[in-house]
């Protein structure tokens, strides 16, 4: 028997949120709990003891919205007194070294049990990491050259250092970073094999995709080649034998711009280094982006056109020229589905008629379709418009004679004309307030709010100078509204 897939939604929003609550996620399969990213507060939302079942954390990349409690997890799971093991980490090779590094300062010295000493402390006594995705067969590897210098080199897997013909070093001038080019040996171009290709090449990551195996014959993989973030990124695909899940993370998803960057031909720029030097050095200072000649491979293109088949996504969005995430306006460029989409990393103003989600909400994925779970029910995304803003969560249902207009501009919606929007009414509604998965009519003003309760209750609180006042009310209008979709 198929196990099914349940997503529960902690955080949703990007780095900017009044709410806090940055992107984070638990994913149930069976008998096996995951986190994926873990930027929501979690010791609010699991607690303490909730963690106990968690077998893993999957890190999709090392923007803070998406780690950024990390290491009050690593912190956790080491000093709490009932843990007996530490935590399990799921990623690339080259994400796990970006949180090594930038976890160290609050990882890498504590007090001894005595408290009388300063002690240091590797990164692994805290992180048991399993890599998720295949291992480059190169890598920089910096080597101790004797007498105290050392060097850095592009290494094979098998220990030898590849030579200027093969790879190079390009040491940012700008960060010092360095970043490794490589000879394409089918196109003979010079590329950053990191960008330029996918996980399933031969060429530059190893057959083994590393895989996990739940056990319960589940599989969750890493995916790259639609992720396009500028910083080491991966998706995260969770499979059972009849539900795909996947999460897309941070990414410009625009096949006009894929196209662009596996067919566009890039003349190197010998302004500050002769061809000559190019060629004969395994280590150059300056930016890589003079020397690449193509951003993606047409393998890599392919594979990011159908990364998406047949899954349920969770997709990150934003509004306009955001340069490294999916405008909203740019979604009909994208090869995602809208009635197999939900979206994500929104900002706290905004109008969709794609679904959009909120924190707290929690999923079942039959095929690739999202169903919400409220109570023991479970309901079909299918409002025609869902609005977010100042940290509440509306749906709206097109009526001719509703009170809320949907208007429309280059591309975006929103649902007054004011903040200087100015653009062109498109169709009415009629809005509901979403609490828990349940539907209440719009409150107009300010001195009332529907607050929730114990045991999925809802409470309609009024405030007034002289303290509050509240009574629990029913929400039975996602019924009615679904039962006549």
């Amino acid at each position: 028997m198929s196990n099914s897939i349940t997503l529960k939604v902690l955080g949703d929003y990007g780095p900017f949120s009044r709410e806090g609550k940055s992107i984070g996620y638990r994913v149930d399969i069976g008998k096996s709990s995951y986190l994926v990213d873990c930027g929501a507060p979690l010791f609010k939302q699991i607690g303490g003891h909730g963690l106990k079942d968690i077998k893993g954390l999957f890190i999709t990349h090392c923007h803070d919205d998406h780690k950024r409690w990390f290491t009050d997890l690593a912190l956790f799971y080491k000093y709490a007194p009932d843990f007996t093991h530490k935590l399990t980490l799921y990623t690339t090779d080259i994400i796990n070294d970006e949180l090594k590094c930038s976890s160290g300062p609050a990882l890498n010295n504590s007090l001894s049990f005595c408290r009388k000493k300063i002690e240091d402390i590797p990164y692994e006594d805290y992180i048991d990491f399993r890599t998720i995705g295949p291992h480059a067969r190169y890598k920089l590897v910096s080597r101790d050259d004797g007498g105290g210098k050392t060097s850095l080199y592009v290494m094979g897997r098998d220990g030898s250092v590849a030579g200027p013909d093969t790879a190079k070093i390009v040491i940012s001038t700008k960060t010092g970073k360095p970043r490794m080019l490589f000879k394409d040996p089918v196109q003979g171009e010079w590329v950053e094999p990191e960008s330029f290709y996918p996980f399933s090449s031969d060429v530059f990551y190893e057959n083994n995709k590393n895989v996990l195996d739940n056990g319960e014959g589940d599989t969750i993989e890493a995916v790259k080649a639609p992720v396009w973030h500028g910083l080491p990124g991966i998706g995260i695909r969770v499979k059972t034998d009849n539900e795909s899940l996947v999460f897309s993370s941070d990414t410009v998803n625009d096949d006009v711009l894929w196209k662009q960057l596996y067919t566009e031909k890039i003349e190197q720029n010998f302004d500050n280094l002769s061809k000559e030097e190019f060629v004969s050095s395994s280590i150059i200072y300056g930016d890589i982006n003079d020397y690449i000649e193509r951003a993606w491979s047409e393998e890599r293109y392919k594979e990011a056109v159908n990364a998406y088949n047949d899954a349920a996504v969770v997709h990150d969005v934003s509004m306009r020229n955001s340069v490294v995430h999916t405008d909203y306006e740019k979604l009909e460029n994208t090869f995602l589905k809208r009635d197999g989409t939900i979206l994500v990393h929104s900002p706290d103003r905004m109008t969709s008629e794609w679904t959009l989600s909120n924190a707290g909400k929690t999923y079942v994925i039959e095929g690739n379709v999202f169903l919400e779970k409220v109570g023991d029910k479970l309901y079909p995304m299918n409002a025609d418009v869902y609005h977010k803003e100042a940290g509440r969560y509306y749906v709206g249902y097109k009526n001719e004679k509703g009170k809320y207009t949907v208007y429309g501009k280059d591309g975006l919606l929103s649902l007054s004309n004011d903040y200087n929007f100015n653009g062109t009414p498109l169709y009415n509604i009629d809005l509901y307030e979403d609490v828990s998965g349940k539907y209440f009519e719009r409150l107009e003003v300010e001195d009332s709010a529907y607050v929730e309760r114990a045991k999925g209750r809802v409470e309609l609180v009024k405030y007034t100078e002289d303290g509050s006042s509240g009574e629990i009310i029913d929400g039975n209008k996602r019924d009615i509204l679904n039962d006549n979709r």
